[in-house]
């Protein structure tokens, strides 16, 4: 199922969907931080459109990504990214990913982690 283009989608929703669909990465600024992400899954939680994202450069609100590969997810809510657009480099992930840990009430868009 695609929604790109619902005229109550943020606009961040199209460049992410695009990105989960090809495994690009994506260059977004969330919060007044740069992050460098590859987006897993596009859905809803309580009512807001979020993103699942694996961090692979950047800041997070704490500071510098965690050196574990399997700590770098985030929750993005799409309507707190400032710009978001297609980055060069090679797609990232994790050994933790599945469609079962995803945390959304509703998944649209996922990564197949197979």
């Amino acid at each position: 199922m695609t929604l790109t283009g619902h005229p109550l989608l943020p606009v961040a929703w199209s460049v992410l969907e695009r990105a989960i669909q090809q495994r690009r990465r994506v260059r977004l600024g969330y919060n007044g931080r740069d992050r460098l992400v590859c987006p897993h899954a596009l859905g809803w939680k309580n009512g807001r459109v979020v993103a699942l994202v694996y961090q692979c450069d950047g800041m997070t609100s704490e500071g510098p990504i965690a050196t574990s590969p399997r700590q770098r997810w985030r929750s993005l809510f799409l309507d707190d990214i400032e710009h978001a657009g297609m980055a060069s480099g090679v797609w990232q992930s994790a050994d933790n990913y599945s469609l079962d840990t995803i945390l959304m009430d509703t998944v649209v868009v996922a990564v197949n982690p197979k």
